[in-house]
């Protein structure tokens, strides 16, 4: 069955976005709020140990660190954002918003590749599987790109019509 012939595959993926999203937009923001939890830390260990780093003051690095997560944890709040507001309305992300949720994969998967060393193998499953639900929403939103009207365009440019 492919996708052009109205079967119930196409019906179940659209079925499945509003939820997914709704569940990513959810982990996002407990990912949000633990890189903030992780960075207050390692604000407050850098501050405590009183050591410099290449010449760097301690309370520079700390506040580093803290500024670090608060503009990672921001970013993870605005893409989660967008996927609550899409999975709300079921409309597909404009240009700025899913080039936002590209970067926000691309982060997830950079991050899961080192928490296989920091962290572990449960760390690591956990972020492959926000990486999973990015990768299928942004395919699942795929073909609804909205025009400079806001009008949602379905399908490929060449109308979509079965071969």
């Amino acid at each position: 069955m492919t996708a052009h012939d109205g079967g119930s595959g196409v019906g179940g993926v659209v079925a499945a976005r509003r939820p997914a999203a709704l569940v990513a937009a959810v982990l996002l923001i407990l990912e949000a709020a633990g890189v903030l939890l992780l960075n207050w830390i390692l604000s407050i260990v850098v501050d405590r140990q009183q050591m410099s780093l290449a010449g760097l003051r301690p309370g520079a690095m700390s506040v580093g660190a803290w500024a670090g997560g608060a503009v990672l944890a921001l970013f993870l709040l605005c893409c989660a954002a967008v996927l609550a507001y899409g999975a709300l309305r079921d409309r597909a992300p404009g240009r700025l918003a899913r080039i936002a949720l590209i970067c926000c994969a691309v982060v997830q998967g950079v991050v899961g590749a080192l928490c296989v060393g920091l962290v572990g193998w449960p760390a690591f499953a956990g972020m492959a599987v926000l990486l999973a639900l990015l990768v299928f929403l942004l395919i699942a939103y795929g073909d609804r790109i909205p025009d400079p009207a806001g009008r949602p365009t379905e399908g490929p440019a060449g109308g979509g019509a079965p071969a």
